[in-house]
């Protein structure tokens, strides 16, 4: 069986959660990298900080994706040794959980304000041709699995370090 590093209590689905996470947002990472490089992505190019700060949400959301797979490694549930300070200490569950869901509960309401702000009309519409605009889907659908899926991660981590 496949465990990809994670804790044998871990279930499967959990960990197979857990590690598209940071796959699912990967494309949207690498999109506006694209753009910040001047691809022809889009009509649009940011220059200077603009271009620096494309390409530090990708990075940062990339990051960030990553730390779900705490939720079913052990680095999740002890700060790993080499840590300053921290080193060898528990995780209480609390401090992954609250984040974690919290981060969820803003990753959905970036959606859902994603589909209202298109539907409602707001901002331009259109990135630059076709092509591109189906590419920029392409790319940034896979994030609408993101909430869910930190949710089901958190719950099972949730509920294994409860009756830990």
């Amino acid at each position: 069986m496949l465990r990809m590093n994670a804790l044998p209590d871990v279930p499967r689905w959990a960990v197979l959660a857990a590690h598209a996470v940071p796959l699912i947002t990967l494309p949207s990472g690498l999109w506006r990298i694209g753009v910040a490089l001047g691809l022809p992505l889009a009509d649009y190019r940011p220059v200077g900080w603009e271009a620096v700060y494309v390409v530090g949400l990708s990075v940062v959301a990339e990051a960030l994706a990553l730390l779900t797979l705490g939720l079913v490694r052990a680095w999740g549930e002890a700060v790993p040794r080499w840590v300053p300070l921290l080193g060898g200490r528990r995780v209480p569950p609390r401090a992954a959980v609250v984040p974690a869901l919290t981060g969820a509960a803003g990753l959905a309401a970036l959606c859902a304000w994603s589909f209202y702000a298109q539907y409602a009309g707001l901002g331009e519409g259109s990135i630059g041709t076709p092509a591109q605009d189906l590419l920029l889907v392409v790319c940034y659908v896979p994030l609408l699995a993101w909430p869910p899926l930190l949710v089901a991660v958190t719950v099972a981590y949730r509920r294994r370090r409860a009756t830990a």
